[in-house]
């Protein structure tokens, strides 16, 4: 992963294929908290999140971030 203008880009590959994603590193670990949360590989995470989005990936994968955290606050 490079750094660029506060974000970092990864590599992860998607139905076959690799696709670079650029996220703030906060947006990242979350990412990579959320595999793990739900013991998943992080290409399946962004797999959902592609197959369902309306945006560009980088975008949705926030929106499902920040969506993932309301849901647990709400159960909390």
């Amino acid at each position: 992963m490079s750094r660029q203008s506060g974000l970092v880009k990864g590599s992860v590959k998607i139905a076959g294929h690799a696709t670079s994603i650029s996220l703030e590193p906060l947006f990242w670990t979350a990412l990579r908290e959320a595999a793990a949360a739900d013991a998943r590989p992080l290409s399946a995470i962004i797999t959902e999140i592609d197959e369902a989005r309306t945006t560009n990936l980088s975008s949705a994968i926030r929106v499902w971030l920040l969506e993932r955290a309301r849901a647990q606050s709400d159960r909390d």
